[in-house]
């Protein structure tokens, strides 16, 4: 295999020189094979001189010598002149030089006028290109179901020349390929034109070092990659692990313990392997690293209850080197439920109701965030006064909503508020009904956010305040859309606030935000807001009013508001 490797660049000279020289050609009434044509080479360098000549034999042409015979030259369709003499033998012979040849393929044609007539009698093809380009980005990979070692790589600029690539491997040091005795050999050839092959597991030998390169050769001369030194191993693309179970430990913690199987083809292998998570509303994976063995169990902390987690491993040898497999197939699990934790951000409106001593209330509330709800929150409880000694008051709403109305004794100045799921009752939110009477803010400024939110920006009151209210109601009010959307700022020392629920561009909101004391609830601040504006929807439409021989009084109907599209300026 060796040798013929070796005897390649004189082999692919001989064949091209033979398919390429082809100088005979017809002529009528028995003038076959006359004239010769010769080129100093069929393959030159793109760009470079080209000698050819061409010699007439007389008698084989059944030409008199006493004729005068006139040999012109044609490159492809180009006419061409050479300089031409007398020959030995009575031959005519022609010479041309072209100094340059800018195209990657011709056919140098010679051309004999005799009386009066221009006949081709001889031919020869010419290929012009360049030396082979240096292949690089070479890399290969190990498949551990063959053991077939698979390599790929780039070949850089076409050489317009036939080429002929092999990918070659050597022994490195004292190990040899096994069928070369330290000599390099043919690994393998790509087919089809492609950049890539794989060298057989006979040619292979595991845990030595071999150099491993791509030749490229053509008329014009050899090129060759970068040679890699490695061992076939170290670049072995594992089969992934199989997660067998996972489970929480114990049941009451956030952790969970899972086991797994690494794949019978890695069973012999030292391995490193990695785990990696993720819930459907994370917007990336959670990594685990470090994770040392052939199979076993690992334990992770930190998870949320009641969550549906996806899990994969991976694994590739643990001395660092070669590839990683691909990812396991995904494994599904969810957490346990815990009762729900953390107060729950709640707003209020009160008001008397009538002469019969009570007091009407709506309350309302924002879910608990997924940290907090610790499973699916099955619904909330309202009562008139807290748990004691493990007996729940009587609820005065039970509901899957986050609103609720219902009637108090006049007086009643705190509620409480909690959530439920499968696992138990959160502990309540006190709810403080303070009356509306504290300072109002010292300013108030809405500017749009982008397309579908507003930013909201305020002068604190003098006096400190523990958190704030932003409610915000679009005009005119749409149904479907919430009466007045809010959020609560728990942070006292914020002035601002970006909002987004039920924001779209080209309507109008009326915003206002409330500072919440420890004793009262301040006086709200009012203002109205476009996140986005742009030209009314139509025109009002004019009416004459009255008319005299000097004025005349015009009048029309405002743009709606849901028309306006933004602040209307002027008429």
């Amino acid at each position: 295999m060796a040798g013929r490797g070796a005897g390649t660049p004189l082999l692919l000279r001989l064949s091209l020189l033979l398919l390429l020289c082809q100088d005979k050609f017809f002529l009528p009434a028995g003038t076959l094979g006359c004239a010769t044509v010769a080129v100093h080479s069929p393959v030159v360098p793109l760009g470079s001189a080209v000698s050819a000549s061409c010699t007439i034999q007389h008698k084989l042409c059944h030409i008199s010598e006493q004729g005068k015979v006139q040999i012109t030259w044609m490159l492809d369709n180009e006419p061409l002149a050479g300089s031409q003499h007398q020959g030995l033998g009575g031959a005519v012979v022609s010479n041309l030089t072209l100094p340059q040849l800018n195209r990657t393929q011709a056919r140098l044609w010679c051309c004999v006028e005799w009386n009066g007539t221009k006949q081709r009698v001889g031919m020869a093809k010419i290929w012009a290109g360049y030396p082979p380009a240096k292949p690089f980005n070479l890399s290969c990979l190990l498949n551990l179901t063959d053991y077939g070692l698979t390599c790929q790589w780039e070949q850089g600029a076409d050489s317009h020349l036939p080429t002929n690539v092999t990918l070659k491997c050597a022994g490195a040091r004292s190990s040899r390929c096994r069928r070369s005795r330290g000599q390099a050999v043919t690994g393998c050839a790509p087919q089809g034109g492609r950049s890539r092959c794989t060298v057989p597991r006979r040619l292979l030998q595991l845990y030595r070092q071999m150099e491993i390169w791509v030749s490229a050769t053509n008329a014009l001369g050899t090129a060759e990659s970068e040679h890699l030194s490695i061992d076939p191993m170290d670049v072995a693309k594992l089969d992934p692990p199989a997660l067998q179970s996972i489970q929480s430990i114990p049941v009451q913690t956030d952790c969970v313990a899972l086991t797994w199987e690494v794949a019978r083809s890695n069973a012999h292998m030292e391995l490193q392997c990695e785990l990696r998570y993720r819930a459907p509303e994370d917007p990336a994976w959670a990594l685990v690293t470090g994770i040392v063995g052939q199979a076993g169990t690992a334990q992770r902390c930190g998870f949320l209850f009641g969550t549906r987690y996806r899990f994969q491993m991976r694994c590739r040898r643990s001395s660092g080197r070669g590839y990683w497999s691909e990812w396991s197939p995904g494994r599904e699990y969810t957490t346990h439920e815990k009762a729900p934790t953390g107060k729950l951000d709640a707003w209020w409106s009160a008001r008397p109701a009538g002469a019969g001593g009570l007091l009407e209330v709506q309350l309302r509330w924002k879910a608990p965030r997924r940290q907090q709800a610790n499973g699916r929150v099955l619904g909330y409880r309202v009562t008139l006064s807290p748990r004691r000694r493990g007996r729940d008051p009587p609820a005065v709403c039970n509901t899957t909503g986050t609103q609720c109305n219902f009637s108090a004794p006049a007086g009643t100045r705190r509620v409480y508020l909690s959530a439920y799921n499968s696992a138990g009752e959160s502990a309540a939110t006190e709810v403080v009904l303070l009356e509306r009477k504290g300072q109002p803010l010292a300013g108030l400024q809405v500017v749009p956010g982008g397309e579908r939110s507003l930013w909201v920006r305020w002068e604190a009151a003098p006096t400190p305040a523990a958190a704030y209210v932003v409610e915000w109601q679009r005009v005119p009010s749409v149904p479907g859309h919430c009466s007045a959307c809010w959020q609560m700022e728990r942070d006292g020392a914020t002035t601002t606030a970006l909002i987004h629920d039920g924001i779209e561009p080209f309507q109008r909101y009326n915003i206002s935000v409330f500072p919440l004391y420890t004793d009262a609830v301040g006086v709200p601040v009012h203002t109205t807001a476009y996140s986005q504006q742009k030209a009314p929807s139509y025109a009002p439409k004019l009416h004459l009013k009255s008319i005299s021989k000097s004025e005349a009084e015009l009048c029309w109907d405002p743009v709606p508001v849901e028309e306006q599209n933004g602040f209307i300026t002027s008429y």
